[in-house]
């Protein structure tokens, strides 16, 4: 059973603010445009520490959207809130990576099954052995299902979730002879904190930069692959 205690420190919505369906973001300026150009009746319940969070519809369905800051130790504290406070039962998450495979297209989205992390995050559940955490199969084939029928590129595979953005080269050889997509930092705490909870996780990202060539996206085209994913996250939730 959920404890209702809120607000909490880092979320000023009361509980029932907050969708059963959450779409997160690291960036409180894309949750913004997500809620401004694709919900219906958009209402802001939270601002605290810049992690906007607001609550509408989207084709008829209550979703909401919420900042969740960089890095396991942030996603890791407002994902167990939403799970445990406010009895939010999917998260989705749409964020960016960099891509460890050349053959792997700018701009297409990943689509990640699993996370793999250097990340010492939850070692204090004194688990006697490594976590493989991995998203929820029915958010995956839903997904996968939306990404076909929009025409977007996308690749469902395993990640890496890295706590140092600046060294993501680093044993990138290793990752890739172990079939690892790309990397980001933040859907293994998800992934964990939802298996902890008995509920559900997606991570959907954008590709834009390939660590492999070297090559990056531009501003413009970073727009129209973020539309992409929020359109495949968005049908999904």
């Amino acid at each position: 059973m959920s404890i209702h205690n809120t607000p909490t420190p880092h979320n000023a919505g009361k509980y029932g603010d907050i969708a059963e369906t959450v779409i997160m973001a690291g960036d409180p300026v894309r949750i913004k445009y997500i809620a401004e150009n694709y919900l219906d009746n958009p209402v802001l319940y939270n601002q605290v520490r810049g992690a906007l969070g607001y609550t509408g519809t989207y084709k008829g369905k209550r979703v909401s959207v919420q900042a969740h800051g960089m890095g396991i130790p942030s996603i890791g504290i407002y994902s167990w809130e939403l799970y445990n406070f406010y009895d939010v039962k999917r998260i989705i998450r749409v964020g960016t990576c960099g891509s460890y495979k050349s053959e792997v297209k700018l701009g297409s989205i990943i689509l990640a099954e699993g996370a793999c992390t250097d990340s010492g995050y939850g070692t204090e559940r004194l688990i006697p052995g490594k976590y493989s955490a991995i998203a929820d199969f029915d958010l995956l084939r839903r997904a996968v299902e939306n990404a076909e029928k929009d025409g977007v590129d996308y690749e469902v595979g395993n990640i890496l979730s890295s706590d140092v953005f600046y060294n993501q080269g680093k044993f990138q050889d290793e990752w890739t002879k172990l079939g690892v997509l790309g990397v980001e930092m933040e859907a293994y705490a998800l992934y964990m904190n939802a298996a902890l909870t008995g509920n559900k996780a997606l991570t959907v990202l954008t590709v834009t930069d390939n660590i492999a060539t070297g090559e990056e996206l531009t501003s413009d085209e970073r727009a129209l692959g973020m539309d992409k994913m929020i359109r495949v996250a968005l049908e999904t939730a």
